[in-house]
């Protein structure tokens, strides 16, 4: 019983790797995922970059970051897989949804603790106006201004 969570994976790939060796990683990435019921949200490359330290030989690299919402096996296949791949220098592997969940969480509170002194001091609760009757009232101001003129 596990519950589909939100990952974000980023790698860094070999610069003697081609095109074509980071766009078979990538795949390699998607057939785990959907081997696990996964999903892969988005890819982003953001190429070829200095590292910020020498990983053997190397000094530049190839970074990728992956979205992907799945089980945690698949974060474990996931990362058993890229630990034994020649081509990967490094990666990281992040819980997205706990994090957005906790802020989520934050946010309420203090939503609260706003609504609980605006009742302390005795303030109505602030309404906030559709966004059809905002561009309408935007829409007769510039009217009633002309009109003046």
């Amino acid at each position: 019983m596990s519950a589909a969570r939100q990952y974000e994976l980023v790698y860094i790939v070999s610069p003697v790797a081609t095109d074509q060796e980071v766009a078979d990683l990538h795949t390699q990435i998607e057939t785990i995922a959907g081997k696990f019921a996964g999903t892969l949200e988005k890819t982003e490359s953001w190429g070829r970059r200095k590292l910020a330290y020498e990983i053997g030989p190397h000094r530049e690299g190839t970074y990728v970051l992956e979205t992907l919402n799945g089980p945690a096996e698949m974060m474990k296949e996931m990362d058993r897989r890229l630990k034994v791949s020649d081509k990967i220098l490094r990666h990281l592997v992040v819980r997205v949804d706990e994090e957005t969940r906790i802020a989520d969480r934050k946010k309420a509170e203090r939503q609260a603790a706003a609504a609980a002194r605006r009742a302390a001091r005795g303030e109505p609760e602030p309404v906030e106006a559709p966004a059809e009757a905002v561009v309408a009232d935007a829409a007769g101001d510039d009217a009633m201004s002309e009109g003046e003129v």
